[in-house]
């Protein structure tokens, strides 16, 4: 076996090793992780230890330090779609006489997406300092299940106020924390949240609508040339009625670019749909991506079990104020002040 076929193997094994760790977040001991930490283990005695080092500080560069390279990833990603969405589906459209709104659409939320980008990357997410730790330890109370008093981070030798976390990226604790987010280089708090939300629903959008128009003129194109009823000739001369396989093939033929990119943006949408949504649910709840998965570990984790052994912690969200309170709060963070009054 040469070197090149065994570092392709070795690579697809640490990226399937990366994606299933991100499935395995939160839970240490699950069965997936351990399976993981088992394969690794393996595959130790095969690869040679220069390349499991230099892929080790490779990926402890991507994933566990601030890196620009997933925002240099994401705009290249996004030229590459409204390069193609503007050079081929919009002149294409154009002279097909859409309506001229539509076809611009694209374009607006895209502007605003990049202002909500650079609000969310730019912007101060909550991080705690000496300085305001005083105000921000007043504003939440400790539910004592997620959040007990009294816990001091080790790094930066402070109480951690209630639904704050240190981020091992940035290394800070940040206020109201959410989670780190690769794609914006910044962690989302309580201060960012707010662009966050606004960044992934312009983004779930700008998926959508690129998607739309795009199905809309490849559709518009089937109809005007009435492939729909001819028919083709197989390879043993058989002739058959065109069907929805042969019209895709056809299209991908005819159209490679504008079908690869329609396909993406298709898994694009629902992908970045699903997690809106799921988003949306936290915020009308009140909760974050962190005490989300704290919570669904609590119910199972005897360490955090203040009744007897036999009996499970029943978490309870104290911080849910009511949908149009707990949408309100995204919007505008409430203060030590406003916190006392309440």
């Amino acid at each position: 076996m040469d070197f090149l076929t065994l570092f392709l193997i070795y690579l697809c094994f640490v990226l399937t090793t990366v994606a299933l760790l991100c499935i395995c977040s939160g839970r240490k001991e699950s069965f997936l992780a351990r399976s993981v930490d088992g394969a690794s283990q393996v595959l130790s005695f095969v690869i040679p230890t220069q390349l499991q080092r230099a892929t080790q500080r490779v990926l402890h560069r991507l994933f566990h330090t601030r890196s620009c390279l997933f925002v240099v990833l994401h705009i290249a990603l996004q030229a590459a779609v409204y390069g193609e969405y503007t050079w081929e589906v919009f002149v294409y459209c154009w002279e097909l006489q859409f309506h001229l709104l539509p076809l611009l659409l694209p374009y607006l939320l895209l502007a605003g997406n990049m202002g909500c980008f650079v609000l969310c990357s730019r912007a101060d997410s909550g991080i705690i300092t000496k300085s305001n730790h005083a105000s921000l330890v007043k504003i939440y109370a400790y539910d004592g299940v997620l959040f007990q008093k009294g816990i001091v981070c080790p790094t930066c030798n402070m109480e951690k106020p209630a639904r704050s976390k240190h981020c091992s990226f940035c290394s800070t604790c940040v206020h109201r924390f959410d989670h780190h987010c690769v794609w914006v280089n910044n962690c989302i708090g309580a201060f960012n949240a707010k662009y966050f939300f606004l960044y992934l629903f312009t983004l779930s959008a700008m998926a959508a609508t690129i998607a739309i128009i795009t199905a809309a003129f490849l559709i518009q194109v089937v109809l005007l040339s009435n492939v729909m009823h001819g028919s083709y000739i197989d390879d043993q001369g058989r002739e058959h009625a065109v069907e929805i396989l042969f019209l895709i093939q056809h299209l991908f033929l005819t159209f490679p670019r504008i079908v690869f990119m329609l396909g993406f943006v298709i898994l694009l949408t629902l992908v970045l749909g699903a997690y809106c949504c799921f988003n949306l649910y936290l915020a009308l709840t009140n909760q974050t991506c962190n005490e989300w998965y704290k919570s669904r570990r609590s119910g199972c984790s005897h360490h955090l079990t203040l009744q007897p052994h036999d009996r499970r912690v029943v978490y309870k969200n104290v911080y849910s104020k009511g949908v149009w309170m707990n949408l309100k709060e995204i919007f505008k963070p409430p203060t030590a002040l406003e916190s006392k009054k309440k």
